[in-house]
């Protein structure tokens, strides 16, 4: 039986694991790197163990370090959160050589799901549908053109190993196939040291739309539906919702059930995600699987009302799953946004610095994920992500208005952050009707973004003019002599303009 629990990984999510291992009566155990010493996560758990400098490959990428903890502290299992280790097949493989539990898939599932190209064939194995196109590795331009001209334009050309947008290029036209495949391979090849790749039909509309599965270690397997993922930048998601507005509940039930083949097929346990691409005639192929907790998990948990992380406890301690498919149901509608120290108006730039102040939405039916506080300096070494806001209500309308009133409330200052973006988001009529697909930020940028006439700046140029003109209208009343004192909003635009 797991005892005692070390969490490789940071911030929130490093925090989240924490608070359910407290309450399974668990303690726990933090690892930080130096620009970390005062991270929340540090001071929440049980104790803390250093691992090394601020760069993560000297810290929560290193195996060793993270071992020497691991048995420094006594723990009995280690949990990886999600990025860093939680997909590395190395890590999970010397935890169970070093007699440590992971709290995740055997190293072979994780290889098996991990390979893009090994993965598609193990779905096609398990009559999961998969997107049209190569089931081998691609490594010249002659055998890419024969292959894009049989499946017919667009195409993507995507890493094996790939994750996260890197190693991906669309092609659209045959001139631009050479110049698209060396780089693919390339990034592929300095993101993950594999420069495999592989092509797939390029999907016009698509939909991201994932399951989350559990599977225990007795062959038992079960789906938590679904959530919608296609609020996305550079293949990044930005909001997540659950139910989807896309799907019908045929197409709901048969997609779980191909979730939970595939998840079998890979011979999985523990917590992972079988990602989809579905198109407008809501015809969905297997995109990959993560076979790890992900960030937009919450919105699951409010909806079905499980614990992930304590069922991934469970099953890393031989239990059998508690419930069957047929006794798991959704209730009401749960949104995610991502909050980011970033400025969505300059391209995303990442935006470290120092927390002035922090104001945490509250209320019914919100949920505040986050690491940061007032006088905490962000550092600029990991992921920007400071926090994730989840809401729940009856009806996808009041999620979304739960969301829009919670965003507001939500004040950070000292960086600056994506909330107004997000802000925006919600207010879409796209979104809001929940007719949009992974090209919903592109296509509606205009409205999405600040424009120029409408940053700070400007605002305040306008508060000068307003006072100014003011100002010469009061003049000339005057000279004609009448006395008329100015109103409270003109003072303050005053106030505004001097300052």
């Amino acid at each position: 039986m797991i005892k005692k629990v070390l969490v490789a990984n940071r911030g929130e999510i490093a925090i989240r694991i924490m608070r359910s291992c407290r309450e399974m009566g668990i303690p726990t155990v933090a690892v930080f790197s130096d620009a970390d010493r005062s991270s929340m996560h540090v001071r929440y758990a049980d104790e803390a163990w250093n691992i090394g400098p601020p760069p993560s490959i000297d810290s929560y990428l290193n195996i060793d370090r993270i071992i020497e903890a691991a048995k420094k502290s006594r723990v009995d299992a280690i949990h990886p959160g999600y990025g860093f280790l939680s997909e590395n097949a190395e890590f999970s493989e010397r935890c169970k050589r070093e007699g440590i539990e992971f709290i995740g898939p055997n190293p072979d599932a994780i290889r098996q799901m991990g390979d893009k190209i090994t993965a598609r064939k193990t779905m096609i194995a398990a009559g999961v549908p998969v997107v049209p196109g190569t089931v081998d590795k691609i490594t010249d331009f002659a055998e890419a053109l024969k292959t894009i001209r049989e499946i017919g334009l667009p195409v993507m050309i995507k890493a094996s190993a790939g994750g996260g947008g890197k190693g991906m290029r669309l092609v659209k036209k045959e001139e631009e196939i050479e110049s698209s495949l060396r780089g693919a391979r390339s990034e592929a090849k300095s993101a993950f040291g594999d420069d495999a790749v592989y092509i797939e039909k390029y999907i016009e509309s698509p939909h991201h739309i994932e399951f989350q599965i559990l599977a225990d270690k007795h062959g038992n397997a079960v789906h938590l539906f679904e959530r919608e993922c296609s609020v996305q930048r550079r293949h990044q998601k930005v909001v997540e919702e659950t139910p989807s507005p896309l799907l019908t509940p045929a197409v709901r039930a048969e997609m779980g059930a191909h979730a939970v083949a595939a998840a079998k097929a890979a011979n999985y346990h523990g917590a992972g995600t079988v990602e989809f691409i579905v198109d407008d005639n809501l015809n969905y192929y297997f995109l990959e699987m993560n076979t790890r907790l992900q960030v937009e998990h919450p919105i699951t948990e409010r909806v079905v009302g499980v614990d992930l992380v304590k069922e991934m406890v469970n099953i890393a301690n031989g239990f059998p799953l508690p419930f069957k498919q047929e006794e798991l149901r959704q209730s009401g509608h749960a949104i995610e946004c991502r909050i980011y120290a970033e400025d969505p108006d300059k391209n995303f730039m990442p935006s470290p610095g120092t927390i002035r102040h922090i104001t945490e939405p509250l209320g019914l039916g919100v949920r505040h994920d986050g690491y940061v506080y007032e006088g905490y300096t962000i550092p600029i070494y990991y992921d920007p992500m400071i926090s994730k806001l989840i809401v729940w209500a009856q009806s996808r309308d009041e999620a979304i208005q739960r969301m829009t009133r919670s965003l507001d409330e939500y004040k950070i200052t000292g960086v600056k952050t994506s909330i107004p973006f997000l802000a925006r988001i919600m207010e879409a009529p796209a979104f809001q009707s929940g007719k949009y697909n992974t090209h919903f930020i592109e296509d509606h940028k205009e409205f999405l973004f600040a424009t120029p006439d409408c940053d700070g700046l400007c605002e305040d140029m306008v508060l000068i003019a307003a006072y100014l003109e003011h100002s010469t209208k009061l003049q000339k009343i005057k000279t004609n002599g009448h006395d008329s004192k100015p109103s409270s909003r003109w003072k303050d635009t005053q106030r505004h303009a001097y300052i």
